[in-house]
């Protein structure tokens, strides 16, 4: 999907755009079709926004940008076309091409869809200036980078402190008791794990290589036969390096990348600390006297296969070894989602956790200003973690079998029950909820002000025109909530303040996120957090009418730090 970017005459490339939930059999092989997932009318408005390009997309969204597919994905000839698919990637003439153009002749594919293909297409170029004297790009990967090739560098140096305070705003503390952190000029630091370094390699070789996909750390070979072959992966983690990026051809090829251990030689070095490190065994001796030890660990995930399992003994059996030896392990993950803890985070020595996802170029600067001090810890967990991988309403793949050997079905029969929506129904007790982060601070919540905006339109449906997003009226604001975050701590920082909504609609979760304000605050210092509710945020999907309908009857407004620690709640009537 191709949506505009006037400012930089770019279009945007948007990838993967509904229902793409897994990657197992995400493409014919053999005899078996590539996965249906299937998703009741409900559940695909109120969770994954629509369900069918030309049905929705086009029309109920008012969508006018071109969709396009992945690369290779484009399965069917005449009903993608009808579906409402306009470019084929890399190249449409296995199913399109002299196809298409039969299709036309003999009336399956109407001449419109057809027009409004090519209309899209290059209405886009028009929009965005390419055609009044854009500059040529550099078009492309070269064949063999270890031969002669033109250099493109498209590095900004004024990025790097945006990919730096990214970088540090990723990073999520769960744990730390006993003052483990920050640190302070310790005198002896231990550092243990696989994902404390940087791959032993960096650098491009002939052809589709490791550096190329961001598999460096991982095992390529596994990576390959996943990526091009669609077999399932085994090995959780990638043991040769830290993760800075996922794997696949959305990865991040590295040209300059600072490792935790790169940074950590450099701040040791200006505090005349002492380092001990080993990087490769599971049993590592360990130094007792080490004023902490830091245990490094990661949880790899690539396209082309789905993560194999949620936590991996390796590495849980790693952390017990450590912390049986040291007073104060601290535990740093790299990982592309949940990562369950529960097999370690209660040792007595385990004293800080710390979910860095994957971090970029400025991984180690960014951790090393965090475990020191200089940064304060914002970051808010986008999911649950659970105690168990059964608390999960989904965990893994869904595998053809059956009637469906051949043509694998994905039921979401979880419905709009994702994540703490299923924890929250089901009265599940997670290790860390949705939404929860730590701070070297603490913040104060207050005041919590709801205010109905009684000149507007509260009727049952909307009825505004079809713009971009749906009807226009969906975006009317109905709601004014606000409420007061005071920073009673002792450092000046950044709190995510949430606000949770009930929605008194039958088979409607106990609460939904509807917005999130991050105010940085000074110590002692309050500030005001706003929240426009919508009408289409106070709506559900009629799926009689197939219209967003404003529910009647109590509200319930909760503002929090987490969807488990909600301190302010508040109602209003519709």
């Amino acid at each position: 999907m191709l949506a505009p970017s006037i400012t930089q005459s770019v279009a945007n490339y948007y990838q993967h755009y509904i229902a793409n939930e897994q990657e197992t059999n995400r493409n014919p092989s053999g005899n078996v079709q590539s996965v249906s997932s299937n998703i009741d009318d409900r559940t695909m408005h109120e969770v994954y926004l629509c369900k069918i390009l030309n049905g929705l997309l086009k029309t109920k969204l008012g969508f006018q940008g071109l969709v396009l597919s992945d690369w290779g994905a484009q399965h069917a000839g005449v009903a993608t076309a009808l579906a409402g698919l306009d470019m084929a990637m890399p190249n449409g003439d296995a199913l399109w091409g002299s196809h298409l153009v039969e299709a036309i002749t003999n009336g399956s594919v109407p001449e419109s869809r057809l027009d409004d293909m090519v209309t899209r297409t290059i209405a886009a170029w028009y929009l965005m200036g390419q055609n009044r004297g854009f500059p040529e790009p550099g078009i492309g990967m070269p064949i063999n980078l270890v031969q002669p090739h033109r250099v493109v560098d498209a590095r900004n140096s004024s990025f790097r402190s945006t990919l730096f305070e990214g970088a540090v705003e990723g990073h999520v503390l769960v744990k730390n008791i006993r003052n483990a952190l920050p640190l302070k000029q310790p005198k002896l630091l231990s550092i243990f794990g696989y994902s404390a370094k940087n791959p032993d390699h960096n650098h491009p070789t002939g052809g589709l290589s490791a550096w190329l996909w961001g598999s460096e750390p991982y095992s390529f070979s596994e990576f390959r036969d996943a990526f091009y072959w669609g077999k399932a992966i085994q090995t959780p983690i990638a043991f040769n390096g830290t993760l800075y990026s996922g794997g696949g051809s959305g990865a991040t090829s590295q040209s300059l990348a600072v490792s935790p251990f790169d940074a950590l030689i450099e701040q040791a070095y200006d505090d005349g600390t002492a380092l001990f490190w080993d990087f490769y065994s599971g049993t590592p001796d360990v130094n007792p006297m080490s004023d902490a030890c830091l245990v490094f660990g990661n949880a790899y995930s690539t396209e082309g296969a789905d993560r194999p399992c949620a936590r991996d003994d390796f590495t849980d059996n790693l952390i017990k070894h450590v912390a049986d030896r040291c007073n104060n392990t601290v535990v740093i993950f790299h990982n592309a989602g949940i990562r369950l803890v529960d097999q370690f985070v209660d040792h007595p020595n385990v004293t800080a956790l710390i979910f860095a996802h994957l971090p970029g170029q400025a991984s180690g600067k960014a951790l090393v200003s965090l475990l020191y001090g200089r940064s304060d810890f914002s970051g808010k967990l986008p999911y649950t973690i659970a105690r168990n991988e059964s608390d999960y309403s989904v965990l893994g793949p869904d595998l053809p079998q059956g009637i469906f050997t051949s043509f694998p079905q994905s039921n979401f029969t979880e419905g709009v029950f994702i994540d703490y929506r299923h924890f929250d129904a089901h009265n599940i007790t997670p290790r860390y909820p949705f939404g929860f982060g730590l701070s070297y601070s603490s913040f104060n919540y207050s005041n919590l002000v709801i205010q109905k905006r009684e000149e507007q339109d509260f009727g049952e449906y909307p009825t505004g025109l079809i713009v971009e997003g749906g009807q226009e009226d969906l975006w009317d604001v109905l709601i004014l909530v606000s409420a007061d975050v005071s920073n009673g701590g002792d450092v000046a920082g950044a709190e995510v303040a949430q606000l949770y909504l009930g929605i008194p609609a039958e088979g409607a979760p106990i609460r939904q996120l509807r917005g999130f304000e991050k105010p940085f605050l000074n110590v002692a210092e309050t500030a005001t957090v706003r929240f426009e509710l919508t009408r289409r945020d106070l709506s559900v999907w009629d799926v009689i009418t197939q219209k967003w309908r404003l529910v009647r009857g109590e509200f319930t407004v909760e503002v929090g730090s987490s969807s488990r620690d909600l301190p302010l709640k508040g109602k209003f009537v519709i």
